[in-house]
């Protein structure tokens, strides 16, 4: 079967390739942020980006911080302005949006393509999960789209 990128992908292999992160090894937060020029605090808040930092909420586990920290990169890289300043469905864009590239920033399309999924689905997500070190949730969620463009794309 055939894979096709989408546009977040293209970006985004581009994006990790021009810093150096070939594996899911590599994937680490801190590293990805000093890479690219941005600060990451830790504090008891939900997450969010300012300007070139992006905060990540103490309280979450590691794999509830590596997704926030993918959607917060989308608004590092992609997005300007103040959200509370702007008309709600440019919002809800920009946040669907991040939501998109967090799926593939955490578990970026070439690296998922090296790995051999198991057929069985719950173990596939299984590795996924423990692979990228994302949560249950998040893991199904890209399977299916991955499967999808395996299909479809």
């Amino acid at each position: 079967m055939s894979y096709t990128y989408n546009a977040t992908e293209d970006y985004l292999n581009n994006f990790f390739q021009s810093i150096d992160i070939y594996s899911p090894q590599h994937l680490d937060l801190e590293e990805i942020a000093y890479r690219t020029g941005l600060s990451v605090l830790y504090m008891p808040t939900e997450a969010m980006n300012i300007k070139n930092t992006i905060i990540l909420d103490e309280r979450s586990t590691d794999a509830e911080q590596w997704q926030d920290f993918g959607h917060e990169l989308c608004h590092a890289l992609w997005h300007f302005g103040n959200q509370i300043t702007m008309p709600m469905p440019y919002q809800v864009y920009q946040e669907n949006k991040s939501n998109n590239f967090a799926q593939y920033a955490c578990i970026p399309s070439f690296m998922l393509k090296q790995i051999t999924l198991p057929d069985n689905e719950n173990e596939a997500v299984w590795l996924i999960m423990e692979t990228f070190g994302v949560t249950r949730p998040f893991a199904e969620k890209r399977l299916r789209q991955y499967i999808q463009n395996m299909i479809y794309g």
